[in-house]
């Protein structure tokens, strides 16, 4: 074991903390993560509302529900801040997340023949889903928190999204592949299959990370308080309150749109579930190019423009809503209309703005007064998870209510595409007043942070 002094005394900053290949590694659970969820997010959702001809507030329920139980998200950060082994709580958590997502895939079977006994599994899976993902994915962002330079932490909030977003690329577009012909049964295997992968995968991936050094930012910082005590410190950061609200506002925008995408095209193109499986795949291309020109482009020039990332988000944000309003144009004009090129568009700009979002969250999250990392990632996964939720609810009963209202296919899915345009603009707007300067200047060293071993 070596001293403070001694790995103070060490080589250059970017020697300290995790390598780029630990960072790579890192990115590879985030990867498994997206990989389980897009299934149950996008292609079973689909199943429900299309094969099973359910209405479209039953799937956006369930969904809701699993991004409701991650509310309990900052309490799974402050168990990683006061201690215990994250790495447990990563793989458990990704088990757990595989085993019910085979789970919820199975219920369209339980759904055909007793809606009561098919609806109450779904609850059951879903509800676990959401606990699987809570454990897995804010242990994750702790540990890379605490385990990353200060200079690497945008690099590495860029690889690891991209990563994710490649796992939900991948997934969907060999998912589309082999869905063909679709059956329920085919579903279930094709699920079971991608759990097993990612489990596998995130554990040789986590394997030895944590006795890697931990990264100190500013000296004094105490102890986290009991749980309570430290949200409030999260909460009485001006700059961490407005990044709350900016995540609520951005991913509501963004997650009332996924979960009635597929059905929009299903239903006003005439495209089948293999085919629309690939459109998400098109959409999630696009995020992992935009998510790819913010991260080089802030790699090369950051330094010398430091707003260069809010620049990013905003015009991220104002791009997202653009393609929006042209999505509930395609409503109207279906099917003579572009829509994987404007599907793609949308998926560029989502990337901007979410990677820039998630590297200023990674210099947010040690600029606290304690080391309350984890609580940090944890209030900020909560308003995901809640704007999550909401946003797949409000859609569905939005699209639901304009239905019945209208009677009218493309009308319903142009008022809410134009909805969430404006949700879009209104997270503009509160990302013009974040300074994610003047949380870092208030516990900034005065010398280049050190590295501890592990404990």
């Amino acid at each position: 074991m070596f001293s403070r002094a001694d790995v103070a005394h060490r080589g250059p900053p970017a020697s300290r903390g995790l390598s780029w290949f630990s960072i790579f590694r890192i990115g590879l659970v985030q990867a498994s993560l997206g990989a389980i969820v897009v299934l149950t997010n996008s292609t079973l959702n689909r199943v429900m509302i299309v094969e099973l001809a359910l209405a479209a507030v039953i799937p956006g329920l369930l969904v809701g529900l699993h991004y409701g139980v991650q509310i309990s998200r900052p309490l799974w950060g402050h168990r990683s801040d006061i201690g215990g082994s994250r790495s447990r709580w990563i793989v458990g958590g990704l088990a757990l997340l595989a085993v019910s997502g085979t789970a919820a895939a199975a219920t369209p079977f339980l759904l055909e023949q007793s809606f009561a006994a098919g609806l109450a599994a779904a609850i059951l899976a879903y509800a676990c889903i959401g606990v699987g993902i809570g454990a897995s994915g804010t242990s994750l962002l702790a540990l890379m928190a605490t385990k990353t330079a200060p200079e690497r932490k945008a690099s590495a909030a860029t690889i690891t999204w991209m990563l994710m977003i490649a796992g939900i690329v991948v997934t969907s577009i060999v998912t589309g592949l082999y869905l063909e012909p679709y059956s329920h049964g085919r579903l279930v295997v094709i699920t079971a299959i991608t759990g097993t992968v990612a489990l596998c995968l995130s554990i040789v991936a986590v394997a030895g990370i944590e006795r890697q050094p931990t990264v100190v930012g500013a000296p004094g910082r105490g102890r986290p308080g009991d749980f309570r005590q430290s949200v409030r410190d999260v909460w009485s950061d001006p700059e961490a309150r407005l990044l709350t609200v900016f995540i609520f506002l951005s991913m509501l925008a963004y997650s009332t749109q996924d979960l009635i995408l597929e059905p929009f095209a299903g239903l006003l193109f005439a495209m089948s579930p293999g085919e629309t499986t690939s459109l998400s795949g098109v959409q999630h291309g696009g995020v992992f190019i935009g998510m790819a020109f913010v991260g080089i482009t802030g790699a090369l020039f950051s330094r010398k423009r430091p707003g260069l990332m809010k620049l990013f988000i905003v015009t991220g944000c104002l791009g997202s809503g653009l393609a929006l309003a042209l999505l509930a144009l395609a409503a109207v004009r279906a099917p003579a209309w572009p829509l994987e090129i404007n599907i793609f568009l949308l998926g560029v700009m989502n990337g901007a703005f979410a990677v820039a979002a998630v590297g200023t969250m990674m210099v947010l999250a040690a600029a606290g007064r304690t080391a309350n990392e984890g609580t940090r990632m944890g209030v900020w996964g909560a308003a995901q998870a809640i704007s999550f939720g909401l946003g797949g609810l409000a859609g569905t009963v939005a699209l639901s209510l304009s239905r019945w209202a209208t009677v009218r296919d493309d009308a319903s899915f142009a008022i809410v595409f134009s909805l969430e345009a404006l949700l879009f603009v209104a997270a503009a707007a509160i990302a013009l007043r974040i300074d994610a300067g003047a949380s870092t200047r208030a516990t900034q060293p005065t010398h280049l942070p050190t590295a501890v071993p592990a404990e």
